[in-house]
């Protein structure tokens, strides 16, 4: 038996579809939900959070390493202790026109670590303490069936990931369906409002809110020269293209980068 049972709580279809079949009773109910601001996601996905947590009988915990957006810029700029960009910006060389995608790090940093530690102090340990040997935790993960390729083995050793939706062969389209037959309204989309993992669908829909695609934009320019390579200039879309000036109506071709390379944590 778990010490501990976590919900690692995103806002998307899959992960709330899931706290809501804990609360129902037809999943383990967990003993919290975690979830990690990067104070970044659009307005919509924090409001869905609220009104989630209203349907939710169990402690939901908000934690946060900082803002995302601000300290990308901050990297980017040379300004502060933030030395590099953590997300994974495409690049494109002036001379050679080769182009490049940097490391993603944003998930471990602004997901996963501030849900690790904040399981260490749900287990009541102090900094640099000890896990107790024999310790385990349960994290539940909001991954269907159809993102089978995004499940992980988590790297805390007294931490064992649980894939509930996965086990029960829900699809996506399942999660959907089994929200609309409880009357619950439709979670937005739960990913940072200028992850380069966006498809253009999803660009055009964050662009339709002003205040957020204006921040969008100022970014994109703001990391222009963000690397430690003069001849290498960075950009949120993959067409290496400021973003204010891209056509998002044309067909995308871009294959499901947060299946492919998210763990769960953002992007459902």
């Amino acid at each position: 038996m778990a010490d501990l049972r976590i919900l690692s709580l995103g806002a998307g279809v899959q992960s709330s579809t899931l706290a809501l079949m804990m609360e129902r009773g037809e999943v383990q109910k967990p003993d919290a939900c975690i979830f990690s601001d990067t104070m970044s996601e659009p307005k919509a996905v924090m409001d869905w959070l609220e009104w989630l947590k209203t349907q939710l009988s169990f402690p939901v915990h908000i934690v946060s390493k900082g803002n995302l957006r601000q300290e990308t810029i901050d990297a980017a700029t040379g300004i502060g202790k933030y030395k590099y960009v953590t997300i994974p910006v495409y690049t494109v060389n002036a001379e050679t026109q080769k182009k490049g995608l940097l490391r993603r790090q944003c998930t471990s940093e602004y997901k996963i670590l501030p849900v690790n530690k904040k399981v260490r102090d749900l287990l009541g340990l102090k900094r640099y303490q000890h896990v107790k040997k024999g310790t385990e935790v349960e994290m539940y993960m909001g991954i269907s069936y159809d993102e089978v390729t995004r499940m992980r083995t988590n790297q805390v050793k007294y931490i064992k990931n649980v894939y509930p939706l996965v086990d029960l062969k829900m699809r996506r389209q399942d999660c959907i369906n089994w929200m609309e037959n409880y009357g619950y309204p439709k979670p937005p989309r739960s990913a940072c409002t200028f992850c380069p993992f966006h498809s253009n669908e999803e660009w055009l829909h964050i662009k339709q809110n002003k205040a957020e695609w204006d921040e969008v934009v100022e970014l994109d320019k703001a990391i222009r020269h963000g690397t430690k390579r003069p001849e290498d200039e960075i950009f949120l879309h993959r067409s290496c293209k400021p973003i204010d000036e891209i056509d998002f109506e044309k067909k995308d071709d871009q294959y499901n980068l947060f299946e492919n390379d998210c763990q769960g944590m953002c992007g459902v």
